[in-house]
């Protein structure tokens, strides 16, 4: 079931153009958004969070449109945002801080509000630091906190915008575990840089490029994209492909095959790569 439409939606800074026409369905489940950094997606975010209003085009969410000042209050009593810097009150305590943002999302009964905050620590397994100061806690601590505030209130509509960055393994393997739960009765949508975590957790791969939707799909229906075209081989190879010396000594190629070239599986990070143009040359970083 569609639960979020977005139509021709544009957005400019000035004389850059963060979204061009954005057309995009999203429904129960997580949705992950990939792209370069200018592609649109924090923009894309904001403007559903109803924190950014588009220049152009139109929003639906739940029914709701947020380009009416009653809808959009209504619409934000659906929805937990975590933005990509939450800039966290760094003298209040984890505790503190949740009963706040609690208040502004009208958790107005104390009972009902300690209930909800203790539950929001729970869930992001931070209920053992609900009285430090949140400029004490380790910033993958301030991350899940953050991931915390957005789930008060049991929202319908969870839009995370790099939630993953300050993670450890373990951390990651915990949000992993919590986002894929939350993903089952509700519209999740979260943008990451991590291709791996978007292949992990997400049952569909939104791929923008300068504000466009360029891929819409499964995850494997990403990776199958650069299928045929990535290889290990015993030396490194000549020329304008991508590629590095692996663990075991060899080489992973994505491009051209290599004279003494084997065809390997691609990943999900293959076929972003692949999809977002020709490989630049050893040792360019773009």
């Amino acid at each position: 079931m569609t639960t979020v439409r977005v139509g021709e939606l544009h957005k400019r800074f000035g004389a850059t153009v963060a979204l061009d026409g954005l057309d995009l369905e999203i429904g129960v489940g997580v949705t992950g958004l990939l792209g370069p950094n200018g592609a649109g997606k924090t923009t894309l975010l904001r403007c559903l969070a109803t924190a950014l209003a588009p220049d152009h085009g139109r929003i639906e969410a739940y029914g709701l449109d947020p380009a009416d000042s009653r809808q959009r209050t209504a619409l934000r009593r659906r929805l937990g945002y975590l933005p990509q810097s939450p800039g966290l009150y760094p003298n209040f305590s984890a505790a503190a801080l949740l009963g706040y943002v609690a208040v502004l999302k009208e958790i107005v009964d104390p009972r009902m509000r300690r209930a909800e905050v203790h539950r929001a620590l729970e869930e992001v397994g931070l209920s053992d630091r609900a009285n430090v100061k949140v400029r004490k806690l380790s910033g993958g601590m301030r991350q899940r906190l953050g991931v915390a505030q957005a789930l008060l209130g049991h929202p319908d509509l969870i839009i995370l915008d790099e939630p993953t960055v300050g993670l450890d393994p373990e951390q990651r393997m915990f949000f992993r575990t919590l986002i894929s739960r939350l993903g089952e009765t509700r519209t999740v949508l979260l943008s990451t840089h991590q291709t791996e975590d978007a292949g992990a957790l997400c049952e569909r791969v939104v791929v923008l490029r300068e504000g466009r939707a360029v891929f819409d799909g499964a995850p494997r229906a990403l990776a199958q994209l650069a299928e045929g075209q990535v290889w290990r081989s015993a030396g490194p190879p000549e020329g304008r492909t991508m590629y590095w010396r692996t663990a075991e000594g060899d080489y992973r190629t994505l491009g051209p095959q290599p004279p003494d070239g084997v065809a390997v599986p691609p990943s999900i990070e293959d076929g972003y790569l692949k999809l977002l143009g020709p490989a630049p040359a050893a040792g360019t970083i773009r």
